[in-house]
């Protein structure tokens, strides 16, 4: 089901080399040329990249040109920082380190890969981007929406044209992303109160920016879930583009 108001397999580089230049991906934009940039958002455990998986398999099937990603990282650059934030201790970084090593790989993904694919009218399918920051560092690690807010508007000033939130009961979530037994597991570590404070978070980021979210519910069967989210990314995709089966 979905509403219209505003982990469990780690997404794979997939963008051939592009030559297309920041500066002409971002006149596409404004100019309203270009693909068409679906994030996912929710809690660890919540079944969203599995679900950017499937989405970029489905699109890629119906004749789409897809770039399949993810945060932190999605970039030689970015997934050299993303090791740095996802390992180790909960203590090890402060919140506003995080948001800092956040902010300098999001730049990184999004002037090496985001833009230059969504200006060859691509459709970028990205595992969190901005608003996981927004909860993470800006409301459940620290009271820091505020930078967090400036920091994106300085550096990154983009949001995505569709963001679905996977929404899922924290402590099932949790118990699933404990389940995986990854290496990735510092926000996990941080326990079940951050989970409950990250799902209201982002339900209040689904009403602060209705026009751009979707919420499904991740607590079904998989490819019920898959089903909804292709029904909704289909009605947001520009009608030029074209849809062609592959065969």
């Amino acid at each position: 089901m979905t509403q219209k108001t505003s982990e469990d397999q780690t997404t794979e580089d997939q963008m051939p080399e592009n030559q297309t230049t920041e500066s002409q991906a971002t006149e596409n934009q404004t100019t309203g040329r270009g693909g068409l940039f679906v994030t996912f958002e929710g809690i660890d455990g919540s079944g969203k990249s599995t679900q950017c998986r499937m989405l970029a398999e489905a699109l890629s099937a119906r004749g789409r040109e897809v770039v399949l990603t993810r945060e932190p990282g999605g970039s030689e650059g970015a997934e050299e920082i993303r090791r740095l934030v996802l390992e180790g201790d909960p203590d090890r970084w402060s919140a506003e380190t995080e948001l800092l090593l956040f902010t300098a790989a999001r730049r990184d993904h999004l002037e090496r890969r985001i833009l230059p694919a969504l200006a060859a009218d691509q459709v970028v399918v990205c595992d969190r981007f901005a608003d996981s920051t927004r909860m993470y560092q800006g409301l459940s690690r620290g009271d820091l929406r505020g930078s967090v807010d400036q920091l994106h508007e300085l550096m990154i000033g983009h949001e995505p044209d569709l963001t679905i939130l996977i929404d899922m009961d924290p402590d099932k979530g949790l118990a699933r992303a404990k389940g995986r037994q990854g290496h990735e597991e510092r926000f996990e570590d941080f326990g079940a109160d951050l989970q409950h404070q990250m799902r209201a978070g982002f339900l209040a980021l689904a009403t602060e920016f209705a026009d751009r979210f979707r919420i499904i519910d991740g607590d079904r069967p998989i490819d019920l879930v898959a089903q909804d989210v292709l029904t909704v990314v289909l009605d947001a995709l520009p009608a030029t583009q074209s849809e062609s089966p592959k065969t």
